[in-house]
Formats: structure tokens, C-alpha cells, sequence
């Protein structure tokens, strides 16, 4: 049996987490990096470690019955995410776009996503330097700083732009598979950008700035269970890139408004089937 949940109180205490997690980046924002390498490209700072401190702190008090996942946490243990259940789980990545966070381009974020029967329930993601908060509550509509936000209007894919990322894998085999959907996207569509952080290019479907996004091979569930909420809330699609259903720990996502969505799993279908093919939700 499920475990009844607060979501209200649920959204309070993720929001206090993420405001002190956010303190925390923007506090160390002009100050040196401590940088470690999780890979020959990926990052991972001393700030990361200790807003994941802060966010778990506070949601285990709060909690202390709900599973929590986080991705310093995960990475510290040989990189294995725990299989999903039912029971209300928090995924937590305290500071998506730690890359951005190193060189000081403004799109990094707390991203903190709820769970409950396996389905993403409840979302917050904040970006401290721009001071944006985008929240959702499953049923409740997605906000930004407490408005109302909707996906765009656009519908013909020609004038949609785009969001993908490049990822952390340098083998020629997914170069290669990127950079050929990242072609068909500059083919069909207005144009293509990178933000640098998952979270924060789904929450930009959600209120319109971007039209659509999808990447393959981000690090976890931690990225993107919070903010697909967000844009189903705002009116959007969240899908597997083949066009099968999101699988919150797939590490697989694309999302869009609900005309742009659709049509970008189109434009992708055939290129590279292989990463393509869809995984069965657990």
C-alpha cells in the first residue's frame, strides 16, 4: 500500500532545502573551485557534496520514512542508483550543471524531484543566480516564482528551437550518435542550443523558452524527475526520445510543448535506432 503523502508540506520543506542549497552556490560562486573528475569531463565540486548535505538533512528530518537518492551520494557508492519502488522517493541532484558552476556560465540548479508509486509526483528547480524557482504539484500546475507558467504555442517544428546536450561520452560511437541528432534537429528546426544542465532545459520547455528538448546518457533520475513534473504540469509531453513512455531512471528524456513533443521524436526517429530503442518502465 502506497504511503499517504503530504504534498503541501512536501513542497515546503523541498523549497526551504533548495533556497539553503542555493545559498550555499551562490555564496561560492566568485570563490575557487575544489574540482574533482568523476570521468575525463565530468565534475564534481566541494560544493556539490555539501548542498547535497544540506538538502538530505532537511528532508530526512522532515521525512524520515521516504527513501532518499542523490547523486554525490550514488556516486560514493560505485555509481549504482537504487531500483525504484513505490514508496515516496526524493531524487536530489544538489547542483546540476556543475560544469557551468566551474567556469561561472548562470545555468546551474538545485534540482529536487518526488516520487510516489514509481511516478514523479512533486518538483522544485532553482537556479540561485538567475534567481528563478520553478515548482509543481502533480494535478496542481507548474509555477515559476509563484506565477503561472505554460509550455509554448508553437506548432510547426521549422520554427521550434530546440535543446539537447553534448554529454560527458567522448567514444566515436556516441559522438557520432549525437552529433547526428544534433543534426537532424538543425535541419527541421529554427535552431539548436545547450544550456549545460538537463533540469534547467526542461524547466525552459515548461514556460516557453525552449520548444522542445531531449538527451541521452545524463547521469540519473536526480536530473530529470523533478522537472518532468514541472513541464507536464505547464501543459507539455515528457517522453523516451524513441516515442515510448518516460522511464524515470532510464537516463533518457525529451520533452516539448504538445505539438513540437510528438514532432521531434519524429524528426529523430531512424538516426542511430540503436540508443534509440525504448526502455520498458520497471
Amino acid at each position: 500500500m502506497t504511503e499517504e503523502v503530504d504534498y503541501a508540506k512536501c513542497l515546503e520543506v523541498a523549497l526551504d532545502a533548495a533556497e539553503a542549497a542555493g545559498a550555499e552556490i551562490r555564496d561560492a560562486w566568485h570563490a575557487e573551485r575544489d574540482v574533482e573528475y568523476k570521468g575525463a569531463v565530468d565534475l564534481v565540486t566541494a560544493t556539490d557534496k555539501k548542498c547535497e548535505d544540506i538538502i538530505f538533512a532537511k528532508l530526512a528530518a522532515a521525512f524520515p520514512s521516504h527513501v532518499l537518492v542523490g547523486e554525490e551520494s550514488v556516486a560514493a557508492s560505485d555509481g549504482v542508483i537504487p531500483p525504484m519502488t513505490d514508496k515516496p522517493t526524493w531524487y536530489v541532484d544538489p547542483l546540476d550543471g556543475t560544469t557551468n558552476f566551474v567556469h561561472g556560465w548562470p545555468f546551474s540548479c538545485v534540482s529536487i524531484g518526488l516520487t510516489v508509486g514509481k511516478t514523479p509526483a512533486l518538483g522544485v528547480v532553482l537556479n540561485p543566480i538567475l534567481r528563478e524557482t520553478f515548482t509543481a504539484i502533480k494535478g496542481e500546475g507548474a509555477r515559476l516564482n509563484g506565477d503561472p507558467i505554460s509550455c509554448s504555442k508553437v506548432s510547426d517544428i521549422g520554427r521550434a528551437l530546440i535543446g539537447t546536450e553534448i554529454g560527458v561520452g567522448r567514444d566515436e560511437a556516441t559522438v557520432s550518435a549525437i552529433m547526428g541528432r544534433v543534426r537532424r534537429c538543425v535541419e527541421v528546426s529554427r535552431s539548436v542550443r545547450c544550456s549545460g544542465s538537463c533540469a534547467m532545459n526542461m524547466v525552459s520547455v515548461a514556460m516557453g523558452r525552449l520548444d522542445a528538448f531531449y538527451e541521452i546518457g545524463f547521469g540519473g533520475p536526480w536530473d530529470c524527475v523533478g522537472a518532468a513534473v514541472i513541464v507536464t504540469e505547464a501543459g507539455g509531453v515528457v517522453l523516451d526520445p524513441s516515442g515510448g513512455e518516460f522511464v524515470c531512471d532510464a537516463r533518457r528524456v525529451l520533452c516539448g510543448n504538445a505539438s513540437i513533443g510528438p514532432a521531434l521524436v519524429d524528426a529523430l526517429r531512424g538516426i542511430e535506432d540503436g540508443p534509440l530503442e525504448p526502455r520498458a518502465p520497471r
